[in-house]
């Protein structure tokens, strides 16, 4: 069963980029441990991140090797271009054993490609290079030169081609329906875990022509006194008459996501909370309008600060960052952010979540868009109403 997510040419082009740089570091074989990278390098996909296996890049050899658990292996198959014999595994002996780790038999191959004493990049930060295979890989491999390579394949991701934007775009449909389901079944006396359970639901079920994947996280729901805390879980208490909740969720189609964070309040708000709204969306609208190619991060984040301010508010923490595939714990690249300080240029084709969110000592606001940089601009990559959701 081919892999049929993308053309070869499409992948082809990805590891083109990579080895260049590669070279650019030194690197004779790059080891991608991030599932993410192996996803967007292969179109690798299973839920099989929780034991170790790389990805293994080489500038001497056209095609990338493999390495999971064994059963496994049939994933591998199904689900990338790789040939056969690029396909390796480990017994199940390996796994989660005290005498014997999995990298053992990742160094055992790289010795018999003739890696062994070569320069090894590896993903040093990645949440899923953990000290125990840095150190089983260096125990194996004494004479191989380490260098970091932490984010080499995620600055690549962060231009995206059309094909992987057709999918961010399904994504935020997806995401439209997610709030829709969501601000349907809020209500007073509703519970929290009932909300959710809808935007579940509708983050599965996705459009008539398509459907949608797990997401990278769970929703971070915010009601009552955690209204003022940007990464709260819901809850089983009962949604309150006169008060707001903040939902901060995303879709994801194929990998591919979309994030959208929307406040919700029920009742009549007072004109404080008002004032609190209107500075957000005012902020978000002048930054969205202000996008331009060639223009840097902090020039972004900017525009949002000088805005909010005149308001009265200020925020510290960054306001967007980039996204494109997502896979846990975050749908962030973890490359570039829009905050003071990050000069990277704007070019058509990246895509970013401006999180534009404000959260006071006793309340909060978040209502963001994720957005495409265009030849002229941005394109919003969902349609839902950039607005404070009144329902009363």
């Amino acid at each position: 069963m081919p892999n049929s997510i993308f053309e070869r040419a499409e992948y082809e082009r990805r590891l083109a980029a990579t080895r260049q740089a590669m070279a650019r570091q030194g690197i004779d074989c790059l080891v991608v441990s991030e599932p993410a990278n192996m996803f967007y390098l292969t179109g690798y996909d299973a839920w099989s991140f929780y034991t170790p296996q790389v990805l293994l890049v080489a500038q001497d050899e056209d095609a990338p090797f493999w390495m999971g658990r064994y059963m496994d292996m049939v994933s591998a198959s199904d689900t990338t271009f790789l040939p056969p014999g690029n396909i390796h595994s480990y017994s199940d002996d390996y796994v989660q054993a005290a005498d014997r780790h999995p990298m053992q038999r990742v160094a055992a191959l790289m010795k018999e490609k003739g890696w062994g004493s070569k320069t090894l990049g590896v993903e040093m930060g990645a949440y899923y290079y953990t000290a125990r295979i840095h150190a089983e890989l260096q125990a194996a491999l004494p004479s191989a030169r380490f260098v970091d390579a932490e984010l080499l394949v995620n600055w690549i991701r962060l231009k995206k081609s059309a094909a992987e934007l057709a999918y961010m775009r399904q994504a935020g449909r997806i995401a439209d329906r997610v709030v829709a389901a969501a601000v349907e079944r809020a209500a007073p006396g509703v519970r929290e875990c009932d909300v959710v359970a809808e935007i579940y639901k509708a983050q599965m079920a996705g459009c008539e022509e398509f459907g949608g994947v797990y997401v990278t996280s769970p929703p971070q729901f915010c009601a009552g006194p955690r209204i003022r805390t940007p990464h709260g879980l819901w809850t089983d208490e009962r949604l309150q008459p006169d008060a707001p909740f903040n939902m901060e969720v995303a879709a994801s189609r194929l990998h591919y996501h979309s994030p959208i964070s929307r406040t919700v309040y029920l009742g009549v708000p007072p004109p404080a909370y008002l004032k609190l709204a209107g500075a957000v969306i005012d902020g978000l609208n002048a930054t969205l309008d202000g996008v331009r190619p060639g223009m840097t991060c902090e020039q972004v984040e900017e525009t949002w600060r000088k805005t909010i301010a005149r308001h009265g508010f200020e925020k510290e923490a960054r306001v967007g960052y980039s996204i494109g595939i997502g896979f846990p714990p975050t749908w962030g690249e973890r490359t570039a952010s829009l905050r003071a300080g990050d000069r990277t240029e704007l070019e058509p084709g990246m895509a970013f979540h401006l999180m534009t969110g404000l959260w006071l000592e006793n309340t909060g606001v978040t209502i963001t868009q994720s957005f495409v940089v265009t030849d002229k601009g941005h394109e919003a990559l969902t349609t839902y109403p950039r607005e404070l959701i009144v329902k009363k």
